[in-house]
């Protein structure tokens, strides 16, 4: 038996909704696969932030330093603004960890209806890597003048060499382990300084992988062809901010945000990964026990095969798609009228348990 402990961090809304549908999951197919988990269970949280003013305590990262990955349900709330809920727990857990890679596969599952009549089942299978700690998303800039007209406010985009190397050599080793096909996402006709550096660096990773085809696609135009043909897609790098707007324009094509995992990934292991469905707190459905359990399903998928265990983390890919393909059973996101309890069990049942 291969025992793991998790930092379990239901967060706010529907991530306390559908957290125990991971955990029920990983915990049924670890037993088949000789895989025991530990949960550790910790509140941060917007509820927290308004009891005791802190999304986390001072010493967090270092309670959770020592577990084996991190699962996250959602965070965010109306009642604390979301700049204040994000830097408070999200963000400092990836950049404290190092986790620049944001993985954030998508598909078009057979029994899904897509938005997009050109997203086809079976065809549609891509991947966005996001670079997940710098880019648009940093901490320089400010605000000047507050109250008065001349009032002003400065946001600095922070792109590294080494920053864009590592995320571009993973996005490429990604696709030569797939389909050798690359896309970088860029807008170096407009931003004239950060965007062309992206392009150069991306270029010299290239270099290295001659296998691989690749090519750069403003980000405009990208979007749109996202839309126009899915199917011609294989791996997207981008930066955090694009590959944050990509990553949710992808699961939208696929028929659902509620389906959409990720993952926060600290390649190098020195510190946990991280893993999160995409989809949120949902605070327009959160406590009717509606919300669509398969994001936080694929995610505890993705958090398998990063510990290591592919095969155990394919059943639960095998069990989502029999469950899409054969049942009536969806949730109100797709159409149907299941709680999130009843899914999850249809889920299970699929797995054989």
């Amino acid at each position: 038996m291969t025992d793991y402990r998790i930092a379990l961090i239901p967060g706010d809304g529907i991530g306390r909704e559908v957290t125990p549908a991971a955990c029920a999951v990983l915990d049924a197919v670890g037993a088949r696969h000789g895989i025991a988990f530990t949960y550790d269970e910790f509140d941060w949280s917007c509820a927290r932030y308004r009891a005791l003013g802190a999304m986390m305590p001072d010493d967090g990262l270092s309670r959770i330093r020592r577990h084996d990955a991190i699962f996250l349900g959602a965070v965010g709330d109306p009642s604390v603004p979301d700049h204040v809920s994000l830097w408070g727990l999200l963000i400092p857990i990836r950049r404290g960890f190092r986790q620049y890679v944001n993985l954030r596969p998508v598909k078009v599952f057979e029994g899904v209806e897509s938005p997009v009549r050109r997203a086809v089942a079976g065809e549609v299978d891509l991947v966005v890597v996001r670079e997940n700690v710098e880019g648009e998303y940093s901490e320089i800039g400010g605000r000047l003048g507050r109250g008065f007209p001349e009032e002003m406010a400065v946001q600095e985009a922070v792109f590294t060499r080494a920053g864009v190397t590592r995320v571009a050599g993973y996005a490429f080793s990604l696709a030569a382990s797939r389909r050798n096909r690359l896309t970088s996402a860029t807008k170096s006709n407009g931003i004239v300084h950060t965007l062309p550096f992206w392009d150069e660096l991306v270029a010299e990773v290239g270099r290295s992988y001659p296998d691989v085809t690749w090519d750069a696609e403003h980000i405009d135009a990208l979007c749109a062809k996202v839309v126009l043909d899915p199917a011609r897609f294989d791996v997207i790098v981008a930066s955090n901010l694009f590959g944050d707007i990509l990553s949710d324009l992808t699961a939208a094509v696929a028929g659902s945000i509620g389906i959409a995992p990720a993952a926060n990934i600290n390649p190098e292991r020195e510190f946990p990964s991280m893993f999160e469905p995409v989809h949120g707190s949902a605070p327009d459905i959160a406590g009717r026990g509606i919300a669509n359990p398969l994001g936080a399903v694929w995610t505890a998928a993705m958090l398998l095969d990063h510990l290591g265990h592919p095969e155990a983390a394919k059943e639960i890919e095998q069990a989502m798609a029999a469950v899409l393909a054969k049942t009536p059973i969806r949730t109100p996101d797709l159409g149907g009228s299941a709680t999130t309890e009843a899914f999850t069990k249809t889920i299970l049942e699929f797995l054989g348990m």
